[in-house]
């Protein structure tokens, strides 16, 4: 063990307060949200091989960077802001370009922590079915006066998706007000149809729109850290641009992106794998007796617990103590009855029947 902890109590409560390296640590990561299925491991003897050039030399700066994007998504250059993670460039927006941000909540904590005091409005979703009401939102951006509003799709961390034609609708609605609709799609990839979905291939007709995507998630390189903001707006291009200082992307991420082309089909059927392990685990979280399900449009599912089991946080410190298995529950999210949610990434389906088995072990107190 680890000289952190002594104890697997201890461990947890290490473990409960970082944001990553769990890889170090020994234990079954329903927490943190990636495709266990890609990159392939030509992608890994590629860098191995390239490793001496990738440490030694200086990677590429912004436009070249946009480029490998743009040879990705199918999109000019100048549209592509490309960040060190999607966190980059959230921190950019959120801290220093919006004067007042609108966040449905609950979503991914990011947004509002990393803006200034007092420039977040967080704005409930419908309870309890956690979707979006676009027409409510817009209504309530306007009357605060936001000059941004975020909407995360598939969310996190409910795993519900926001209809194309509600996100078009919002957008035209914040058009004559100013406000730039920052779309999140950093699971996108997970959803049914998602090439219909996306707004990607749409973004030229919508100029207060931008688009927020985070590498790590879809192509499971957390540690490559590559995110990337697409938009037809100059301007707002320019402004966040300016935000990005000259080597924010290391060599080994730049050489990710320029072999991923290569592996268009493989990254496909790898999402599909994905799909197909969150269906049945879906189905099998379903079947636990008192448990409410959202139907995921994402690679996590979000549940409520029944109403007799434990709160979510005894349940997920229980399920690591006892089960070496750590999932994430809703305390600290906006939200009524947090401590009854919880939200589990979906693994491979051997990994995602012993959660199943353990959590209904924990639960519930136990008679003595």
């Amino acid at each position: 063990m680890d000289n952190k902890y002594k104890t697997q109590e201890e461990k947890y409560e290490y473990i409960s307060k970082q944001h990553g390296g769990y890889y170090r640590h020994n234990f079954t990561d329903h927490a943190y949200l990636y495709n266990l299925y890609f990159p392939p491991k030509e992608v890994f003897n590629h860098l191995k091989d390239n490793i001496h050039n990738l440490v030694l030399n200086y990677p590429m700066a912004q436009n070249a960077l946009a480029e490998l994007i743009g040879d990705i998504i199918d999109q000019p250059t100048k549209r592509i802001i490309v960040g060190n993670g999607g966190a980059e460039i959230i921190k950019i927006l959120s801290g220093s370009l919006a004067k007042k941000m609108i966040v449905p909540v609950p979503s991914f904590n990011e947004y509002a922590n990393a803006a200034p005091e007092g420039k977040v409005v967080e704005f409930p979703l419908d309870f309890p079915s956690f979707r979006l009401d676009v027409d409510k939102f817009a209504d309530e951006a306007i009357k605060v006066g936001a000059d941004m509003a975020v909407v995360v799709t598939p969310n996190n961390p409910t795993s519900i998706l926001v209809p194309k034609a509600d996100l078009i609708r919002l957008a035209e609605k914040l058009k004559p007000s100013n406000c730039m609709l920052i779309i999140d799609e950093s699971f996108l990839d997970f959803a049914d149809n998602n090439e219909q979905i996306s707004l990607e291939q749409d973004i030229d007709k919508y100029p207060n729109i931008a688009i927020l995507k985070s590498m790590s998630k879809a192509y499971g390189i957390c540690g490559l850290r590559i995110g990337y903001m697409l938009t037809a707006n100059a301007n707002f291009a320019e402004s966040v641009r300016n935000g990005v200082h000259i080597w924010n992307i290391n060599g080994f991420a730049e050489e990710f992106l320029r072999i991923l082309p290569k592996y268009k089909q493989e990254f496909k059927d790898s999402c599909k794998i994905v799909k197909a392990d969150r269906d049945v685990f879906y189905k099998k979280l379903c079947a636990i007796d008192g448990m409410t399900v959202f139907k995921p449009d994402a690679n996590y599912i979000y549940c409520r617990l029944p109403d007799g089991a434990l709160p979510g946080p005894e349940v997920t410190k229980r399920l690591f103590i006892e089960y070496n298995i750590y999932i994430k529950d809703s305390v600290g999210k906006t939200q009524p009855d947090a401590d009854r949610y919880i939200r589990i990434a979906s693994r491979t389906q051997e990994e995602n029947a012993k959660l199943i088995e353990a959590l209904k072990n924990v639960m519930y107190v136990k008679n003595k």
